[in-house]
């Protein structure tokens, strides 16, 4: 099992450490303050104690899998790591000065797997001065350990070897990597999600129906059926003959917006910012948001049945 270092404490990287310590991987997270470690030690425990809750681990499974993660506020507890997740803010900066401590720490380092989500890994490796060749953007969804699509997008610089190790280890911890060809903004997820949402506002704007009714057709016409097929397999099957009609139909009132659309600024002008506000699109007050979590968690539970070692980290593995 290779050693796993994570750089950061936020919801990205308690989730991810769920995942890794769930497979038995000895992982080692570096927090920049006793107040940061906290937090993610509260947010782990918090991820087991759902999973217990849901039934898809034990207890002493959890109790287990505990022993294979130790926080540090010093980088050099990382040093014996292999693969280190970097899961720290969206800024080039404080990335940059992350990889250059990496490399006067980590000797035996394999790979750097960003999870950045609008940083492009050229930019990544460019600020390395050894380690260019095993800089992999690794852009997950949240949370990392219910979720199993991962994009991977390597830079110009990254070792194909460095590429095809990373994407092992991502299946030796059950996840659905997809290699991107080239870097594109949004990689593959968000662009298909952003799209989706570009329509779904328009329809909103131009009258044809409100948000209940679309968040309806979503979840009861096409979207249960791509938790099983792809949208290149429902349309093959269904032919391309028609499929070429419909398109020509449909492609010229389709929604080509490039700004913001003005409902999202009107309602956020009026302090309707979203769940959070109380208000956004929906009306939140008296929503139990547990029973809401709940429901947001619900098709994922299934992606968690790995095998989780039977016996704790021996205490005199260190990282």
């Amino acid at each position: 099992m290779p050693r796993i270092g994570i750089v950061g404490t936020g919801m990205i990287a308690s989730s991810l450490a769920v995942l890794t310590a769930g497979h038995g991987m000895e992982t080692r997270v570096f927090a920049r303050s006793a107040q940061s470690a906290g937090r993610f030690e509260a947010s782990f425990a918090a991820h087991w104690q759902l999973m217990v809750q849901n039934g898809v681990a034990t207890q002493e499974q959890a109790d287990i899998c505990a022993t294979y993660v130790r926080v540090s506020t010093e980088l050099p507890a990382l040093r014996d790591a292999e693969v280190v997740f970097e899961c720290i803010v969206e800024n080039l900066d404080q990335k940059a000065d992350v990889y250059r401590r990496l490399e006067q720490t980590c000797p035996s380092l394999r790979a750097i797997c960003s999870v950045s989500s609008s940083i492009v890994p050229d930019q990544l490796a460019a600020s390395c001065t050894r380690y260019a060749d095993r800089i992999v953007v690794t852009h997950p969804f949240n949370p990392v350990h219910m979720v199993p699509y991962v994009e991977v997008c390597a830079a110009e610089t990254t070792d194909s070897e460095v590429r095809a190790y990373v994407v092992e280890l991502l299946e030796a911890l059950d996840r659905k990597p997809v290699v991107l060809k080239k870097p594109t903004p949004g990689f593959i997820g968000n662009r298909l999600q952003f799209a989706l949402w570009r329509e779904a506002l328009a329809l909103v704007e131009e009258g044809v129906a409100d948000p209940r009714d679309i968040d309806i057709a979503l979840r009861y016409s096409f979207c249960p059926r791509y938790t099983s097929i792809g949208i290149f397999e429902h349309f093959d099957t269904g032919g391309l003959a028609l499929n070429r009609a419909t398109c020509k139909n449909l492609f010229p009132v389709l929604s080509d917006r490039k700004d913001v659309p003005p409902v999202i600024d009107s309602l956020m002008e009026q302090g309707r910012t979203g769940a959070s506000a109380g208000r956004g699109f929906y009306d939140w007050e008296g929503v139990d948001m547990e029973a809401y979590a709940a429901r947001v968690n619900e098709p994922y539970w299934k992606f968690c049945s790995w095998h989780m070692p039977d016996a704790p980290m021996r205490p005199s593995a260190e990282c």
